[in-house]
């Protein structure tokens, strides 16, 4: 080895070459299958991880979401939760989707729903505000089939887990953000403005794969929007639901939940 270093110091190409045949010359068999057995069980975790799709809410077909409501819009507050909780998810071992590249981007209902069901998503979570004269958060799931645009939809199988996975969402939300915003529990979207035209959320109605939506706050209530306007508010909304994710759907690096 000493005697390759020195017959090749002048040349930094030979160099490297040589030392590189050096290396696999004295090296032990056991240490390259070693190598190749961690670069294999890295690929399995990544081919197995659960993929999440969020998906921002707005702009869609049916509002821009840029309305300003004490200093803030739902679109600008989705888009930026929505990047806290990917960068949360990865870390935890997830294999991450959007459904927007872009916050302005406009994406349909339909089309964010079909984004889920090409991903094979394990949970697609959507992210919205409400305005109400009410306050605080909810998970809604689909709880009754519905009719848009020519489709009935979604199917039992779906219906049931997106329950399960509101559950999960509502139970870690419920820990993390207790004294912070008001409870408003698990709800189907049969009790949504649109649920109750048409039976179901549309992006519920296209879906193949369990989803929930999560009315983060009120953002119409000031104490609501001054909570996730704030860095730390962002956070924790964040947090609370990648601890539910990881609740409904573990992944290889997810925190231990209770």
């Amino acid at each position: 080895m000493l005697d390759v270093l020195r017959g090749n110091r002048h040349e930094p190409m030979a160099f490297v070459s040589s030392v590189l045949a050096a290396s696999f010359s004295v090296m032990p068999i056991a240490f390259f299958r070693s190598v190749a057995a961690i670069l294999i069980g890295l690929q399995s975790v990544a081919q197995h991880a659960p993929t999440i799709v969020i998906d921002p809410g707005h702009p869609s077909e049916v509002s821009s979401g840029a309305t300003i409501q004490n200093g803030t819009s739902e679109v600008h507050v989705a888009w930026t939760v929505a990047q806290r909780l990917a960068t949360l998810l990865r870390a935890h071992g997830y294999r991450v989707v959007m459904t927007k590249p872009a916050e302005r981007t406009s994406v349909t209902n339909v089309e964010r729903a079909r984004i889920g069901n090409t991903a094979g998503a394990a949970l697609v979570v959507r992210l919205h505000c409400d305005a109400s004269k009410d306050s605080g958060y909810a998970v809604y799931h689909p709880d009754r089939q519905g009719t848009a645009q020519g489709r009935t939809g979604p199917g039992a199988e779906v219906m049931r887990t997106s329950a399960a996975a509101a559950e999960s969402i509502h139970v870690s939300m419920a820990q993390l953000l207790a004294g912070k915003l008001k409870d408003g529990g698990v709800r189907g979207d049969s009790r949504t403005a649109v649920g109750e035209q048409q039976g179901a959320l549309t992006g519920s109605i296209f879906s193949e794969v369990p989803v929930v939506l999560i009315e983060m706050v009120t953002l119409s209530n000031a104490h609501d929007a001054a909570f996730i306007e704030s860095a730390a508010g962002q956070s924790l909304m964040a947090q609370a639901i990648a601890r539910g994710v990881a609740r409904y759907v573990p992944a290889s690096n997810s925190p231990k939940v209770r």
